[in-house]
């Protein structure tokens, strides 16, 4: 799955979404490096609940996170409907499983509003902001939040 890049204007993002389970989250489209099918990992020992294992991506050793454990929600069971989006963190390379990936959105930052006070320690600490866009209500998800320099380095 390719996607072109278009033109934006001047404070103009874009963000692709995804769906796990049944809500929506994005990324910065610039932290995105390709999206693909899913392939089975191969686990290691000792690596944190929410790796899934490694898998080989044109010779390069690739952690797979289940994002959905990472989020705190429900582990996933990787079908081949699923999609690794591979995604690059600070330095490293990491491949993040989810359900499906939806659309790639251009938005301003007018459009980003702030996380409810009311959310939790968790959603506070990598929620970026909603999106709320044709009746669609989206997590701006920070990368570098869910993966500290320590985790990274580890997986």
């Amino acid at each position: 799955m390719s996607y072109a890049v278009k033109n934006l204007n001047e404070g103009d993002r874009e963000l692709i979404a995804f769906r796990i389970g049944d809500q929506e989250f994005c990324v910065n489209i610039m932290s995105v490096r390709e999206i693909r099918g899913w392939t089975p990992a191969t686990a290691m020992p000792h690596s944190p609940g929410y790796m899934l294992g490694v898998i080989n991506l044109r010779g390069a050793v690739l952690p797979i996170i289940d994002l959905a454990a990472r989020l705190g929600m429900k582990p996933a069971d990787p079908t081949a409907r699923h999609v690794i989006i591979v995604a690059q963190v600070r330095r490293k390379v990491v491949g993040l499983l989810v359900d499906a990936v939806s659309d790639i959105l251009t938005v301003t930052d007018e459009t980003i509003q702030p996380t409810p006070e009311i959310s939790s320690e968790l959603e506070r600490q990598f929620a970026r902001g909603i999106l709320a866009i044709e009746k669609r209500m989206i997590c701006l998800i920070e990368l570098e939040s869910l993966f500290p320099e320590t985790e990274s380095e580890a997986a």
